[in-house]
This record gives structure tokens, C-alpha cells and sequence, in this order.
């Protein structure tokens, strides 16, 4: 079936199947920030994730020399990347996993402005009503649906810790396009898991060795494992493969049906279901994504 999909459709495909998975980590990783140091989940996060990236690219294409040519373009990657996860976890400590999604959904006009600048790739009006609406949609969820609140542009500490993570996500993927000379995907995920393993070490192995193991509560392993497989090692692939695929604006617009899939993660785990007028805020960014899909 996959062999009668455009090459466009298959980077579609892939960026559904990312938001699905990646939503997850939003509602676990809230019940698991206020146990470990951000700097510390990480670091296991990506050494659990490399081991099973690098595992695939052996397993499939091979890790080719050529792939080690320029292994600045791995520091760059896995330093945004890194940084995304170190913030996120950082801001969930604080953050609600609804708002936190919210501020997700922002990278895709950032995504539009980083590829305009590294790659000249240019918006149509279409696609920037479709951006606009998107945000205005997500800042309607960030500020819980409270026009006053919005207009004093009151947001809370853990939203804006979150939202440095998402500008560094933001670049990530026209960078990918940019920087990658005809690696297959999983091998260009692979070294750049590998230098974002180094970074994160050289930044947080105090915190590392801090940590009580042992002592963690079980949320916390359960949170690592799903964002280990689920939200790392299968949706940097996926999001690579998806960003040699389409511009950088329409695979970050996918990151639009996050916070619907984290409102479906909520009422499973928590039964919580969110205010109708922040529903309205979600309907939005859905709109944005069906306008920035169409061709």
C-alpha cells in the first residue's frame, strides 16, 4: 500500500502517526517532571532511544562512512533537539498538559520563519491565514480561554520555559532539510541522537549521578520507556522522514492535532475534560491544519 503513496503523502502519513505518539508525553510526562531532574530523564531518554535508532539503521541500511562526513551538522541537531526536551520536561513541572500542547501548536509559524531564513522557503496566503488562525487558536488554550488573562498577556512560568523548547524545536526541521547530504533517515537520526547523547551528558551527568534510581516511582519509568520509544526514537524518524519529504511549515503543522490527542490522553487517564470554551481554541488549530494540508 505504502508503494502507491507520492512521496508528499508518505511524509503525511508519517507526521499523523508523529502528533498521535507524541501527544502522550505531554499528559505523562506532567505526572512524572516533579520526580527527576529534567537534565537526567533526558539523558537516559536519549541513550535508551539511540541504542534502538542505531539498532534499526544496522539493522536496515547500514551505517555508511560516509554518513560521519561533517559531524558538526549532528551537534547543531542534537543540541535543538536536547535543548526541546530538557525545556519541556522543565516547563511541565508547572504547566497543564492541555496549555502545554497549546504551546506546541506555535512552532509552525516559528517552523515557517526558520525555513524562510534557512532555506527561502516561502508562504502562500493560504498557508499564512492558516498559521495565523493556528495561533490564535493556541493562544486561546494557553490562556485557558480567559480573555483578560490574554490580553494582560498573562502566561504562566512553566508555558513560557516551554516555549524556549519549541523555538529550538522550530529549527530542527528546516535544519534537517538543510544540513543533510542524502543520509537515509534513520541513519541521520542516529548521529544526531549520538551528539545529542554527548551535549546532554557534558550538561546534566551531576544530576545523573544525583538520582536516587531505585527510589523513582513507577510513573516515572513508565514516562521514560514511552518517551524513550514512542516520543523519541520513533518520531525523530518519523519527523525526519517526513521534513525530506515537505516544507518545514506543513510537517510542523501536523503539531496542530496535539492538543486534541492530548485532550484524549487526559479524559482516558483522568476523566478530565476540558472547558467548552477552550474546545473552541482546539477547533481552531484543526481548521489551520485542514487549511495548511490543502493543496
Amino acid at each position: 500500500m505504502l508503494d502507491r503513496l507520492s512521496q508528499p503523502a508518505r511524509g503525511h502519513l508519517a507526521m499523523l502517526a508523529f502528533s498521535a505518539l507524541v501527544a502522550g508525553s505531554f499528559s505523562l510526562g506532567v505526572l512524572a517532571a516533579p520526580h527527576i531532574d529534567p537534565g537526567a530523564l533526558s539523558v537516559v531518554r536519549f541513550v535508551l532511544a539511540g541504542v534502538l535508532v542505531g539498532a534499526a539503521a544496522q539493522a536496515t541500511t547500514g551505517i555508511p562512512r560516509q554518513a560521519l562526513r561533517a559531524p558538526w551538522r549532528y551537534l547543531v541537531l542534537g543540541g535543538l533537539l536536547a535543548s526541546y526536551f530538557v525545556l519541556m520536561f522543565e516547563g511541565l513541572k508547572t504547566a497543564q498538559p492541555v496549555s502545554a500542547a497549546a504551546v506546541f501548536t506555535l512552532t509552525p509559524l516559528m517552523a515557517a520563519g526558520f525555513g524562510w531564513l534557512t532555506l527561502r522557503q516561502r508562504l502562500t496566503g493560504r498557508m499564512a491565514l492558516a498559521l495565523a488562525i493556528g495561533a490564535l487558536g493556541a493562544l486561546w488554550v494557553i490562556f485557558r480561554a480567559d480573555l483578560g488573562a490574554l490580553m494582560a498577556f498573562e502566561i504562566g512560568r512553566g508555558e513560557a520555559i516551554y516555549f524556549l523548547g519549541c523555538v529550538a524545536h522550530a529549527a530542527y526541521a528546516p535544519l534537517v532539510r538543510k544540513l543533510n547530504r542524502g543520509e537515509p533517515a534513520v541513519v541521520f537520526t542516529f548521529g544526531m541522537m549520538l551528539a545529542g547523547t554527548l551535549l546532554l551528558a557534558l550538561y546534566a551527568w551531576p544530576a545523573v549521578l544525583a538520582t536516587d534510581w531505585a527510589a523513582l516511582p513507577g510513573i516515572v519509568w513508565i514516562t521514560l520507556v514511552y518517551v524513550a520509544v514512542a516520543a523519541s526514537a520513533l518520531t525523530f524518524v518519523l519527523l525526519q522522514y517526513a521534513s525530506l519529504r515537505l516544507p518545514a511549515a506543513k510537517v510542523m503543522a501536523y503539531t496542530y492535532l496535539v492538543p486534541s490527542w492530548v485532550i484524549l490522553w487526559e479524559i482516558a487517564l483522568h476523566g478530565a475534560v476540558p472547558p467548552g470554551l477552550v474546545l473552541v481554541g482546539v477547533g481552531l488549530t484543526v481548521l489551520a491544519l485542514g487549511l495548511l494540508l490543502k493543496e
